[in-house]
């Protein structure tokens, strides 16, 4: 007789997989399908279809109820699903047409003309700054000879600078720096003392020789050593003094025989050397935090509004009386604006092609390079006017100009040294 086995029914239900997930209970081909994808070389991910919304997926559990962990599982996924491209080195053409090799991702340029040769630009700069300076000096005492109004000169000097760093903001080059009231505060007696001097020194230009005013202003330095010393207390070495010597007598020389020497020109002149120095000081203490050419712009508005009541005040009456109608009567209407626009714009050019100057070389370099300036500017102005001088007024100008250039190289000196010196100590 045929036994009949009964089935031996086992605790553990069967388990089917839907999407990755186990379950306990069986679960209906209707409800949950798994669709798997084929997995090619360039595919990034497995996806799997959702699960229908009837159906909560829950972690999965073992027999005894902990979940189950696929780490391998995951692993290998991880390791087939994720593609990383090699990088390929290509090469490249740069601007100038040579080939640039880049590596991991990262290309490195050839350096431009400016890394290649900075000697090059550097003495670009100087020439610029020489050229601009010389071209002003020349032009705007042209002007003078038909227009002889300092103040009014003064002011649109400063008004075409200030029109041209309003346009340059409106186009971003260079973006317009925010400042607040204390900024302002900081900077209206810097931007007092520069309108000072400048107007100082157009009166000067006006009545005398543009080499006897630049003779005059070579002693800049001596009222600089001399405010550092007496008035911020700092300490002057011996060497310094004595380099001011040669500067003191040569001016005193060549002032004596100046053929075009008054008063007028040699005393403008002279406080146009104090405001410039007041003005360094207020500089020092004016730590803006801004960089140079927005300083600078907002030094030329403040000191825009400085000039214009004097203009108005002492020549005014005279320019709607008889000054712009002389002018014209001489040169034109056009040569006449021209000619006030293009010394508004020299002047701005070549202050600003100062600082850019400055910051590309070294205190001791630039304190040579504004020594040659001056002997340029003389150089130039005597030629191009026929201006007679003395013997003694030569002899003079060159020893004046002899002590600026000692002075200089003394200072230069010395702040290098300090400069190194603090180097040394936070190092």
């Amino acid at each position: 007789m045929a036994s009949v086995i009964s089935p031996v029914h086992s605790p553990i239900r069967t388990c089917q997989f839907s999407s990755l997930y186990l379950s306990s209970n069986k679960i209906s081909p209707s409800f949950a399908l798994l669709k798997a994808r084929s997995l090619s070389s360039k595919a990034s991910s497995l996806t799997f279809s959702p699960l229908p919304e009837t159906i909560k997926p829950f972690s999965p559990v073992e027999p005894s109820g902990k979940s189950l962990r696929f780490s391998g599982w995951s692993q290998e996924l991880r390791r087939r699903g994720s593609v990383e491209p090699p990088v390929a080195k290509a090469a490249a053409a740069d601007a100038e047409g040579a080939e640039i090799e880049s590596a991991a991702g990262y290309g490195k340029p050839s350096k431009s003309f400016s890394e290649k040769f900075p000697f090059l630009i550097t003495g670009f700069f100087f020439f610029m700054w020489y050229l601009l300076n010389v071209i002003f000096n020349i032009l705007n005492k042209k002007v003078y000879n038909y227009f002889p109004y300092p103040y009014f000169v003064s002011v649109i000097h400063l008004l075409v600078g200030v029109v041209y760093c309003l346009v340059s903001w409106s186009i971003g080059l260079p973006k317009r720096a925010p400042i607040d009231k204390e900024q302002l505060a900081l900077l209206t007696p810097v931007a007092f003392c520069h309108a000072l001097g400048h107007v100082m020194s157009n009166v000067s230009f006006a009545a005398v020789a543009v080499s006897f005013t630049h003779t005059i202003k070579a002693l800049e330095p001596f009222f600089n050593a001399s405010a550092s010393q007496f008035v911020l207390g700092q300490h002057i070495p011996l060497s310094l003094w004595l380099s001011l010597a040669p500067v003191v007598i040569g001016v005193s020389m060549a002032s004596l025989t100046e053929l075009s020497f008054n008063w007028l020109g040699f005393g403008s002149a002279m406080i146009s050397n104090i405001a410039f120095t007041y003005r360094s000081i207020y500089s020092k203490k004016a730590m803006t935090g801004m960089d140079s050419t927005n300083v600078y712009a907002y030094i030329s508005i403040i000191a825009l509004l400085v000039c214009i009541p004097p203009a108005l005040l002492i020549e005014g009456p005279q320019l709607l009386q008889y000054g712009f109608r002389d002018a014209i009567a001489k040169v034109g209407l056009y040569k006449f604006l021209s000619d006030l626009f293009w010394i508004g714009m020299f002047y701005h050019l070549y202050n600003q092609l100062a600082t850019n100057t400055l910051e590309r070389v070294a205190p001791l370099t630039h304190a040579v390079g504004n020594v040659l300036k001056r002997v340029f500017v003389i150089g130039f102005s005597i030629v191009v006017f026929g201006n007679k001088i003395s013997t003694q007024t030569g002899i003079g100008t060159a020893i004046a100009i002899a002590g600026v250039a000692i002075y200089s190289l003394i200072k230069a000196n010395i702040e290098e040294q300090k400069r190194k010196a603090a180097a040394i100590s936070t190092s």
